[in-house]
């Protein structure tokens, strides 16, 4: 099965008082379709800025980045733009709704951006909703949902064009331990069954029980890889004491 994400030796290093820091230093990693990861690390770790790189907002310093078979960074920018916002689902810590608008509208949203706003679009933006358990929350405005509420809305925003890959950038930072669980189960399950990739940064070791891989960074390095589900419920298990 082909990667739907890949990076060889990727770097992002910058100049400060004359030291070079390396932000993240030569990663090289691969998620396949329907496969969740967590990148977890300590603060300054480098995931936040890998996560960046993968997304296209960085420009690596070496390396290269592969996004469902196409290398991200020899693009153009407009092609790039273009192709960001086909192809990466992106979820951040707050929702960053759209508030004069429904959940529904902030979803149907993603879908005008690439100009797939037609029946077949919206029937789907429905059904993601409804899989998310929010049939009867899609005419509510953000301010009258929960914060749990709100970030699921997030991800059906996140996946409601189909991209091949999904990123989420420590997703339950802002929600209480039950609706954390709730909003990490759910993003697993869509990513499976809709075979997205699918990376989440999380601080949270508890919700790596949910993924199929766990990568750990420091000082911008990949440090551990956890494949084994065994190893893992046990890694997350672990960070319950």
């Amino acid at each position: 099965m082909a990667n739907s994400l890949e990076t060889q030796l990727v770097t992002k290093q910058y100049e400060n008082a004359g030291q070079t820091i390396f932000a993240v230093d030569k990663v090289t990693i691969n998620v396949k379709p329907g496969e969740f990861v967590a990148l977890i690390g300590p603060s300054g770790s480098g995931k936040t800025t890998l996560l960046a790189l993968l997304a296209g907002l960085l420009r690596p310093s070496n390396g290269s980045i592969n996004i469902d078979g196409h290398p991200l960074w020899k693009m153009s920018d407009r092609e790039r733009t273009k192709f960001r916002s086909e192809k990466i689902g992106f979820i951040f810590q707050s929702s960053n709704l759209v508030p004069y608008l429904s959940a529904l509208e902030n979803v149907e949203l993603m879908l005008k951006l690439n100009g797939r706003l037609d029946k077949p679009g919206r029937d789907w933006a429905m059904e993601l909703l409804d899989q998310l358990g929010l049939k009867d929350r899609m005419a509510n405005l953000p301010s009258q949902m929960s914060g749990g509420q709100q970030q699921r809305v997030a991800i059906a925003r996140a996946l409601v064009h189909e991209p091949a890959v999904v990123l989420a950038d420590e997703p339950t930072a802002s929600l209480d331990t039950e609706r954390a669980y709730q909003v990490v189960q759910t993003l697993g399950t869509l990513i499976h069954a809709q075979k997205r990739a699918g990376i989440m940064v999380t601080h949270d070791l508890r919700m790596t029980r949910w993924v199929d891989k766990v990568i750990r960074m420091t000082d911008g390095k990949v440090a551990q890889i956890i494949e084994s589900k065994g190893e893992i419920e046990a890694f997350s298990r672990g960070s319950d004491h």
